[in-house]
């Protein structure tokens, strides 16, 4: 035994527990105490009946996260769960916690599993490029079916108790009282017979209905094959519970190990791994180790427009109390009704009751009236991106907000030292990016103007953590990271159109790539108004030097603005989201082609991603350089989740070291003979390439 794991023994009982905090991950430590308890249960006559379990809220989440890329050492969890099915004696998973991944495989491996009401179980390993590589593929399609446990896999998201007791794989929810008490008498039953011990690899409920289980077998294929394009390790999934069907135990546990070692070596495991830790490094902020958040349960939200109703559901969701102002009557119910109309959206889906949405909606605050914020906590400005109404509407917050409030900007693009500027408390201001749908999207980049307050900046980080938010800190500078990082992709994606290649192939090669639309499908989503007033905004200060396409201010002249116009550079039908091809947006786009003189010419579906992710690994170069993000793997986590780069890939910056700084060097170089303006090598990346680093040796 070791700290790890502690071995309890009560009478004919071995207790077994996982003492690995905070999650108890099966770490080689955990493996070792968890081989030898077992071994000592089976040599000691007394002891009739194991029981694994674990501590605090987990039983296991799963690997150790430390240990991965790292040689396993012995005894492997394969090991562990064989050794466990195969003893001579009942073994119980007493499922007090999450049991995830590897630990949910070793409560399969037991005999029998009880659980509390509140745990939850699942293999989230396909987020990871993975598959449950420890019997789980062949273990739980024999005990519940192939639709269920291919549901459970792919989906990867964790299903409660009571989902697990109908299924079949939970034998018993303890609704109330301790769990290795309540489970005692169940246990002690087993060893007089009346609950006979049967092996995992020994059940066949699961493989009884053939015919069911080669159609869900088919059905799941042919929805991957949809929508898993490009990816890998959902069809070495459904390949290896499609062996459980129809092959012996110990063959197909054969099959799931080397389908395995194949999801490990691919450069997808490499990207999601990698994606997987940025995500939980962006939230360590090192300045703010030592800060505690200031109080937060009261906010308002000024504006009622898309985004202001956006960020209201947000915090409602959150349990903050939440009062939203507009400046007269009618917008107010404009805005009342952006965030009612969200809950009634739950509702018809089947989501919450009306009741529900009445308790939500009596924390819900709407005025005119611009005294009604003195009791806020944080006041979030959603008004319209422009400067000058935005600075307004600050004169206004200094006047009303309560000292110690914390006064935050949701803006795009503008600066937020100008907008605190107006302030008498430049230091409680902020910026809080959230991307639209506020409700919706994950990413909120926190921007940090001079002088901020390390007591604001963590309490910006608080709301994200508490919106379930994935926060990643900018500096202030034009449009932070990411619509930063987009200007010059998008600008690269206008220069291909108009140099020949139709928008709707340079989507169609994107999409390709891994990206859920392509840019120009993006405009049309987001609203070609608003890059429009963008590019008036900056038009006295471009260089005049650099290219400008002016295709898609041809578009918004006509009122084409998107998806909301029903035309932009795809025509869209009454009410649909799905835009086709519009040979008028073609005969524009060749129109200024000939006013410039440009002979077409057509790149290959290859050479617009070399140029697509040239454009944006530069412009992330330089970002770095100028300290606008903290390190490479923010950027990764911003493409990731407010620009819809394939998790898979990496992010941009991870799928540059993949690809090789040095060719990425090499390509902008080639590039820039047509275009030395644009197409210029940060110093950065010509340095990494010299000396042979990666983005990864920068990551903090």
């Amino acid at each position: 035994m070791n700290d790890v794991v502690v071995l309890n023994k009560k009478e004919s009982i071995a207790l077994i527990q996982i003492q690995n905090p905070p999650v108890n991950a099966l770490s080689h430590a955990v493996r070792q105490g968890l081989m030898e308890a077992v071994r000592e249960s089976l040599e000691d006559p007394a002891i009739k009946v194991l029981a694994i379990t674990g501590s605090g809220k987990f039983f296991s989440a799963g690997a150790d996260i430390q240990e991965f890329g790292k040689p396993s050492l012995e005894p492997q969890l394969p090991q562990i769960c064989n050794a466990i099915e195969s003893c001579s004696k009942p073994v119980f998973a007493l499922i007090n916690g999450t049991a995830l991944g590897g630990g949910f495989e070793l409560a399969l491996s037991a005999h029998f599993r009880v659980a509390t009401a509140s745990a939850k179980i699942g293999l989230p390993e396909i987020h990871l490029g993975l598959l449950p590589g420890s019997g789980g593929t062949q273990r739980l399609p024999r005990i519940i079916g192939a639709d269920k446990a291919l549901k459970m896999m792919l989906n990867g998201q964790p299903v409660s108790a009571g989902e697990g007791l109908a299924y079949g794989v939970i034998d018993r929810v303890e609704e109330s009282g301790e769990l290795i008490t309540a489970s005692m008498n169940f246990m002690l039953e087993t060893t007089a017979g009346k609950h006979p011990r049967i092996p995992t690899r020994e059940r066949t409920e699961g493989l009884q209905d053939e015919a069911a289980n080669h159609v869900a077998i088919g059905e799941h294929r042919n929805t991957w094959q949809k929508k898993g394009k490009g990816l890998y390790s959902p069809f070495q999934i459904i390949d290896c519970v499609e062996k459980a069907l129809s092959t012996p135990f110990e063959e197909g546990l054969k099959y799931e190990r080397e389908s395995f070692a194949r999801c490990l070596e691919s450069p997808q495991r490499k990207g999601l791994i990698h994606a997987f830790f940025a995500e939980r490094r962006c939230r360590k902020i090192p300045e703010l180790r030592e800060i505690e958040p200031r109080k937060l349960e009261r906010l308002a939200v000024i504006g009622g427009g898309t985004m202001g109703g956006g960020i209201a559901v947000a915090a409602l969701d959150a349990g903050l109390e939440v009062m939203m102002v507009e400046r007269d009557e009618a917008g107010l119910e404009k805005g009342r009704l952006n965030v009612e109309k969200v809950y009634d959206r739950h509702i018809s889906k089947g989501r919450m009751g009306p009741e529900d949405k009445k308790e939500v909606l009596e924390r819900f605050i709407p005025s005119t009236d611009f005294e009604r914020i003195t009791d806020a906590d944080m006041v979030i400005e959603a008004v319209f991106e422009e400067m000058e109404v935005k600075k307004e509407v600050f004169r206004i917050l200094d006047q009303y907000a309560r000292q110690g409030a914390v006064l935050a900007s949701n803006t795009s693009y503008l600066d937020i030292d100008e907008i605190a500027s107006v302030t008498s408390r430049p230091e409680e201001v902020l910026g809080l990016h959230f991307f639209s749908p506020a409700n919706i999207m994950k990413l909120l980049e926190i921007v940090v103007p001079s002088g901020l307050s390390n007591e604001v900046l963590a309490t910006g980080f608080a709301l994200g953590n508490r919106m379930g938010k994935v926060p990643v800190r900018s500096a202030n500078s034009e449009g932070f990271i990411g619509n930063r990082i987009l200007g010059a992709y998008s600008k690269v994606a206008g220069y291909m159109m108009e140099d020949g290649t139709s928008p709707y192939r340079i989507d169609e090669a994107v999409r390709d790539f891994g990206y859920p639309i392509g840019p120009f499908q993006m405009f049309d989503l987001a609203g070609g108004d608003i890059g429009w007033a963008n590019r008036k905004r900056k038009a006295t200060t471009r260089d005049p030097r650099e290219r400008y396409v002016e295709i898609a201010d041809r578009l918004c002249e006509r009122g084409w603005f998107g998806q909301k116009t029903g035309r932009g550079f795809y025509l869209y039908e009454e009410g649909s989201r799905i835009g086709i091809e519009d040979p008028e947006v073609l005969d524009i786009i060749a129109g200024e082609r000939s006013t410039k003189g440009i002979r077409a010419r057509e790149y290959s579906p290859e050479e617009i991603i070399r140029r697509y992710i040239g454009a944006m690994v530069n412009e992330a170069a330089k970002v770095l350089e100028e300290k606008v993000a903290r390190c490479p793997s923010d950027i990764d986590v911003v493409q990731h989740y407010g620009y819809g780069f394939p998790r898979y890939r990496g992010g941009p910056m991870k799928y540059a070291d993949m690809y090789g700084i040095r060719k990425i060097v090499e390509d902008i170089e080639e590039f820039s003979v047509e275009d030395p303006f644009f197409w210029k090598p940060s110093e950065l990346l010509k340095t990494m390439a010299a000396q042979g680093q990666t983005f990864e040796d920068l990551n903090l």
